[in-house]
C-alpha cells in the first residue's frame, strides 16, 4: 500500500514537472501593449509576467528595427500591438509581427519577431524595467529622430512669425535648416537678442540716412552713410520671456489618481496648455513672453531630461504643475514648492518630494542612457540666489491662486524636488489641489477651475517679472 502510494505520488510530481516544462516553453505571458506616439519621440511598451529577453538590428535603408523577444509565443494580446499603430505617428509606418525558431530542433526557443517600418531614421533605445507600482515587468522600445529640433530655435521662428507686422517687425522665418544670411540662428548665442541687435542697426543707419539727406560723398561713394551712425543699442527689455512649463508625469507615469479614475497626468497637461495660450498673448514692461513645454502631449520625460530642456531654451522661469494626493480624503488645498538647501520645511513636504521624485521609476528611464554631466548638476544643490529667486516667484504666484479657494499651507514650501534642481533658473513646483480630495478631484475637473488656474499663475509670473526684470542671457549656453 505504501509503495503504491509512493508510486502515485511519483507520477504526480512527474505530471508536475512537466507542467512546469510547458509552461516555460510557452513562454512569457503578456500583460498589455501600449504606444505613446509624440513629435519628441515614440515609445511602445510591453509588460509581461516575466523579464522579456530581447535582441536587436537596425537597418537604415529603407529604415526599419527588428526586434526578436525570446522565449514568446505570439498570442492574440501581443498582436494587438499592430492596431495601436496610428497613421499620424510621427516615426512608424507599420508594424509586422511573427513568430518562428532559430532552428528545427524541439528544443529551440520560441522566438518572435517585431520589424517596425520607420518613416525616418531614429536613435533607438531599447531596455527593460523591473516591475513597479502595479506594472509587471515591461520591455520598452523608444524611437527618437537621429537629428534633434532645437527647441529654442523653434520658440524664436514662432515667435517670429506671430510678431509680423509688430514693433519687431519679424519676417516669418524656417528653423536653423535654412538660415537667412541676415539673421543667423545659433544655439550657441540669443538668437533673438542678435536679431534685434540687427534690425535695430539697420533702423539706425535709415534713421541717419533720413536726417542727413545731403549724403556726405567720401572715398567710399558719393552717397556713403556717414561713417559712424548714431545706433540705437538694445536694451535689457529687448527680448524674449521665456517660461517653461512642466505637466507633471505622463505616458507609462499616470501620476496620482482620484476616487472618479481622474488622472494627474491629464489635468495638469490641460491646464498647462491654457497657461500657455495665456503666456504666449502676454508682455511685461515691453517684454513679449513665450511658454515652453517640456511635453505637449502624453508622454513621458525623464526628471532630469525636464530640468535640461528649460536650461537649452534658456528659460527665465519654470513652473512645474502637479495635483496632489495623499492616503486619506481629507487633505485639501493648493501649494507652491520651492526648492531647499536645507532639507524639507516639513514632512509632508519631504513626503511629497519623494513621491514626485520617484516619476523616473515608474515613467520607465532607460539607466544606461543618462547624462553623467545632467546627472552631476541635477544631484548637486543650486545656489542661495536661484532659491531667493523660486520663494519670490512662489509667494506671488501662491497668493494669486489663494484667491481662487483654500491653500494647504499660506507660505511657500521647501523640499528637495528633483525637477527644481536647475542653479541657473527660479523653479517652483505648484499643487494645484489635492486629486484624492472628491470635492478638489471635480474642482480639477471642472472647466471654470482649469481656466481660473492659468489666469491666476500668469499674474503671478507678470506680477514677479515686473518686480524683477530678466537679466541678458548667457550668450555662453
Amino acid at each position: 500500500m505504501k509503495r503504491r502510494s509512493l508510486l502515485q505520488l511519483s507520477a504526480k510530481s512527474g505530471l508536475v514537472l512537466l507542467l512546469s516544462g510547458n509552461q516555460i516553453a510557452r513562454g512569457a505571458g503578456i500583460v498589455a501593449v501600449r504606444v505613446w506616439p509624440a513629435a519628441e519621440y515614440t515609445r511602445i511598451t510591453i509588460e509581461s509576467d516575466v523579464a522579456l529577453i530581447t535582441k536587436q538590428t537596425f537597418i537604415k535603408e529603407p529604415p526599419r528595427l527588428a526586434v526578436d523577444i525570446e522565449g514568446l509565443e505570439l498570442s492574440p494580446a501581443l498582436r494587438e500591438l499592430v492596431a495601436k499603430i496610428k497613421a499620424d505617428d510621427p516615426y512608424i509606418g507599420g508594424l509586422r509581427i511573427g513568430q518562428f525558431k532559430t532552428s528545427t530542433s524541439v528544443e529551440a526557443p520560441a522566438i518572435v519577431r517585431l520589424v517596425l517600418d520607420l518613416k525616418q531614421a531614429v536613435l533607438p533605445q531599447v531596455f527593460t524595467l523591473q516591475p513597479v507600482a502595479g506594472y509587471a515587468h515591461r520591455l520598452v522600445i523608444d524611437l527618437y529622430p537621429a537629428v534633434a529640433m532645437d527647441p529654442l530655435e523653434i520658440l524664436i521662428a514662432e515667435r517670429m512669425a506671430e510678431s509680423k507686422g509688430s514693433k519687431f517687425n519679424m519676417p516669418q522665418t524656417k528653423p536653423s535648416s535654412d538660415p537667412s544670411p541676415t539673421a543667423p540662428i545659433s544655439s550657441a548665442n540669443d538668437p533673438l537678442g542678435d536679431w534685434i541687435a540687427q534690425k535695430n542697426r539697420q533702423v539706425g543707419d535709415v534713421h541717419n540716412r533720413h536726417a542727413h539727406k545731403g549724403n556726405v560723398p567720401n572715398e567710399n561713394g558719393p552717397f556713403a552713410a556717414p561713417a559712424e551712425p548714431k545706433i540705437r543699442r538694445p536694451t535689457k527689455t529687448d527680448r524674449l520671456i521665456i517660461v517653461a512649463l512642466d505637466p507633471g508625469h505622463g505616458g507609462e507615469d499616470p501620476g496620482a489618481i482620484g476616487p472618479q479614475g481622474t488622472r494627474e497626468k491629464d489635468v495638469v497637461l490641460r491646464v498647462a496648455l491654457l497657461l500657455r495660450d495665456r503666456i504666449n498673448a502676454s508682455s511685461v514692461n515691453g517684454n513679449p513672453m513665450r511658454a515652453y513645454l517640456t511635453r505637449d502631449a502624453d508622454f513621458f520625460v525623464p526628471l532630469h531630461e525636464r530640468v535640461r530642456k528649460a536650461q537649452k531654451v534658456q528659460a527665465d522661469l519654470f513652473v512645474s504643475l502637479h495635483a496632489d494626493a495623499f492616503t486619506t480624503p481629507q487633505a485639501s488645498g493648493a501649494s507652491v514648492f520651492a526648492l531647499s538647501e536645507k532639507g524639507a520645511s516639513s514632512a509632508g513636504a519631504r513626503w511629497l518630494a519623494n513621491k514626485e521624485n520617484a516619476a523616473d521609476a515608474v515613467g520607465g528611464i532607460n539607466i544606461k542612457n543618462k547624462n553623467a554631466e545632467v546627472q552631476k548638476v541635477l544631484f548637486d544643490m543650486s545656489t542661495t540666489a536661484q532659491i531667493k529667486d523660486s520663494l519670490q516667484l512662489g509667494s506671488t504666484v501662491l497668493r494669486e491662486i489663494g484667491g481662487l479657494g483654500r491653500l494647504h499651507k499660506h507660505h511657500v514650501e521647501q523640499a528637495s524636488f528633483a525637477v527644481l534642481k536647475a542653479p541657473d533658473i527660479p523653479s517652483v513646483l505648484i499643487e494645484s489641489a489635492f486629486i484624492s480630495n472628491p470635492e478638489e478631484e471635480e474642482k480639477l475637473r471642472s472647466h471654470e477651475y482649469q481656466n481660473q488656474l492659468p489666469d491666476a499663475i500668469i499674474r503671478g509670473i507678470t506680477h514677479y517679472f515686473s518686480k524683477n526684470p530678466p537679466l541678458a542671457r548667457n550668450r555662453s549656453l
